[in-house]
């Protein structure tokens, strides 16, 4: 995969890493239309190489499956007990009541 993006002022058309993020004027190509480019005549065709680590897990992946496993594995918490509310509610803000005794 590979994202295509145009230069109109060079007549250089880019093709490189797939883009994190989208931009208008950025096409994503297959491996196959990547290959097969054909620009107009008088243009350029810029191909950067992928950095081969980009795709790799960090440390930081690694750390945060680690963490995600762990909070799986740890048990349910106990439940509340429910006291029963004797009154009316008069205002509430977020998940706070305010209640009045009747």
């Amino acid at each position: 995969m590979s994202t295509l993006t145009f230069v109109y002022a060079d007549q250089t058309a880019v093709l490189g890493p797939l883009s994190t993020y989208a931009e208008p004027h950025a096409y994503d190509l297959c491996v196959n239309h990547g290959e097969r480019l054909s620009v107009p005549r008088g243009w350029e065709v810029l191909r950067l190489a992928p950095d081969p680590h980009a795709g790799a897990p960090t440390t930081d992946d690694l750390l945060a499956l680690a963490d995600a496993v762990r909070e799986a594995a740890r048990p349910a918490p106990e439940p509340v007990e429910r006291v029963q509310e004797t009154g009316r509610e008069t205002v509430r803000r977020g998940h706070l009541r305010m209640l009045t005794s009747d």
